[in-house]
């Protein structure tokens, strides 16, 4: 991932200094344990932890030169350990270590995008309280519907990355397994209480059947968890840039002194952040397709997986990464503007309470049809004439048959539509949603 669109926690996950100490520890750990079954002696597995050295760039010319990173890595680290060294990577395939490595760094990656999460819950919590009650109007279709409160809108988008969060945790659980297991996972060179011993020591589950690699249908629902995530903030980002058009401008991102919009017309005020979240939310998910496809392999192992991961896997969870982070940083500043709110909820004269005349008319005994009917005509006019909806009932006089003039006035409260916000809020955020504040 460039560095525009980076940040140093999660990128220093991928850089080949964690990567390759993470390649040491596999193999220290496996000569313990294989010193502990009496296959080497203990003073070499002595000897890994106190001599065992390695050097990034001299790991990429023995590279260039073997044209296997395994080999090069273990080459550079006899040079340190020395004549011990033969001990070293006793019945293991490169496999075991490259595979264990991921799943370390996924697992790290899944805990700072964890936090992420975590971050963002508490601003879209904090922000959902604050306009709890701020009336909007609720569109289907692009087109007013009824009356909602903004408040409402980000409770949903919180019980959606609450959601996310369960299921990165459980995604977290189901790649974190280590595969010390030999050529296509026999066994046959090596004891599986080796494989018990690194797992253990490198926080992994042991997995149950490696053949010669950790089956990939682990990764593909990994890549499919972060595929999600980035639809649910695509989501809220494109609710922002809706909010934040001109003609309705219901909520804006921060503009902060001295930026600026366009370089051709100084008036601009660009959702520029939100569409920046909508483009990389294609990355993030662009990595789920072939994380499925690597899950068919031919027989106990081929490489058609390798190069794919060495590409989706650093560049799907460092763009998460600042994803979630700037989506936190935008919804903490994000502007929004009630009276607007207002204004279009009173646009088209009070259709927004058609239902409600509706439900109103069939409990005062006129059939569903002919009750929809006489709405319709009068909501029409609306449309199209710009009149007030309520005038327009009063005046008809088949809804006045069954409904007085008091009666219609009073289906047009706002309040009718917010009496189950508390209850909502109680779902979405537990027992105090009910109570006002986080």
């Amino acid at each position: 991932m460039i560095p525009r669109y980076s940040r140093p926690e999660m990128t220093s996950i991928w850089e080949p200094e964690n990567r390759f100490r993470i390649w040491f520890e596999i193999e220290a750990h496996a000569c313990d344990a294989m010193a502990q079954l009496g296959v080497i002696p203990p003073e070499a597995a002595k000897a890994v932890w106190e001599r065992g050295r390695f050097e990034v760039e001299r790991i990429d010319a023995i590279e260039r030169e073997t044209r296997h990173d395994v080999i090069a890595f273990l080459t550079n680290l006899a040079e340190h350990v020395g004549e011990p060294a033969r001990f070293v990577h006793q019945g293991m395939t490169s496999s075991d270590v490259l595979d264990t490595c991921l799943a370390v760094q996924l697992k790290q990656a899944a805990d700072l995008l964890l936090a992420d999460l975590d971050g963002l819950l508490a601003v879209l919590q904090r922000r959902a309280f604050e306009h709890k009650a701020t009336v909007c109007v609720g569109r289907s279709h692009g087109i007013h519907a009824e009356p909602t409160t903004f408040g409402l809108k980000l409770a949903g988008h919180y019980a959606a990355f609450d959601r996310a969060r369960d299921r990165l945790r459980a995604a977290r659980t189901e790649i974190a397994t280590c595969a010390i297991s030999g050529a296509v996972g026999t066994f046959a060179n090596i004891d599986p209480r080796v494989e018990e011993h690194v797992a253990a020591k490198m926080g992994l589950a042991v997995e149950p059947v490696s053949t010669q690699v950790i089956p990939r249908d682990r990764h593909a629902m990994f890549f499919s968890v972060l595929g999600v995530i980035a639809s649910s903030i695509e989501n809220l980002a494109i609710e922002i840039r809706h909010l934040q058009r001109t003609e309705v401008r219901e909520a804006e991102e921060y503009f902060a002194p001295g930026q600026k919009g366009s370089s051709a017309m100084p008036h601009k005020r660009n959702p520029v952040l939100s569409e920046n979240l909508t483009g990389l939310a294609r990355i993030v998910r662009a990595a789920v397709t072939p994380a499925l496809e690597n899950v068919a392999l031919w027989h106990e192992r081929d490489i058609s997986h390798s190069s794919v991961e060495r590409v989706f896997a650093p560049d799907a969870t460092i763009a998460l990464d600042f994803a979630l982070a700037r989506l936190t940083g935008l919804m903490d500043k994000l502007l929004v503007y009630p009276e607007a709110m207002q204004r279009n909820l009173d646009r088209l004269g009070g259709l927004v309470h058609s239902q409600r005349v509706l439900l109103a008319l069939t409990q005062a005994g006129m059939s569903r049809e002919d009750a929809y009917q006489a709405v319709q005509r009068n909501a029409m006019r609306v449309w199209q004439e710009n009149a007030d909806f309520l005038d327009l009932l009063k005046q008809d006089t088949d809804v006045a048959r069954h409904l007085s003039a008091d009666e219609l006035t009073a289906l047009f409260d706002l309040g009718y539509h917010t009496k189950q916000v508390d209850t909502i809020f109680q779902r979405a955020f537990g027992p105090h949603g009910s109570t006002g504040s986080p």
